[in-house]
């Protein structure tokens, strides 16, 4: 159940990535929407050399080699995730519509499906993964 639900969280979060594409409402040339998208790039970047290329698997699935708590991993427990939503928050801003608030609301709500899901599969395997959990905040310092 927890698999199926984090696979339907992956077409949700790349559904309404492609969305905002067609729609033209993620890229901007305006420095307020590129500061953002290049800082959340960084962030991917850094989040994904700091994991490693363990694995990548479109349904959650806990790898071997120990809970990643160095990189941004030491400050939040999702930033790639985090990074995604960023990225789309900022081009939602740029060109506001209904229409991009939906994709929006798809991917936050897919991202947090996916989150849920991962956490509780993570915990399952390493148990120690409340603790980290404790000790970190999910997307965003200070907010959430």
């Amino acid at each position: 159940m927890l698999k199926s639900i984090s696979i339907l969280g992956y077409i949700g979060m790349v559904g309404g990535l492609l969305a905002l594409l067609v729609l033209r409402a993620l890229f901007s040339r305006s420095p307020f929407v590129i500061a953002p998208q290049a800082a959340s790039l960084v962030l991917f970047l850094w989040a994904r050399i700091t994991f490693g290329w363990r694995s990548y698997h479109v349904a959650a699935n806990p790898t071997e080699g120990g809970l990643v708590r160095s990189g941004p991993y030491r400050y939040i427990r999702h930033p790639i995730y985090t990074a995604m939503c960023v990225f789309a928050a900022a081009g939602i801003a740029a060109h506001w519509s209904p229409g991009a608030a939906l994709c929006g609301a798809l991917i936050l709500v897919s991202t947090a499906a996916r989150m849920w899901a991962e956490e509780k599969l993570v915990t399952a395997r390493y148990p120690d993964y409340a603790h980290y959990a404790s000790e970190t905040w999910r997307m965003i310092p200070y907010v959430f």
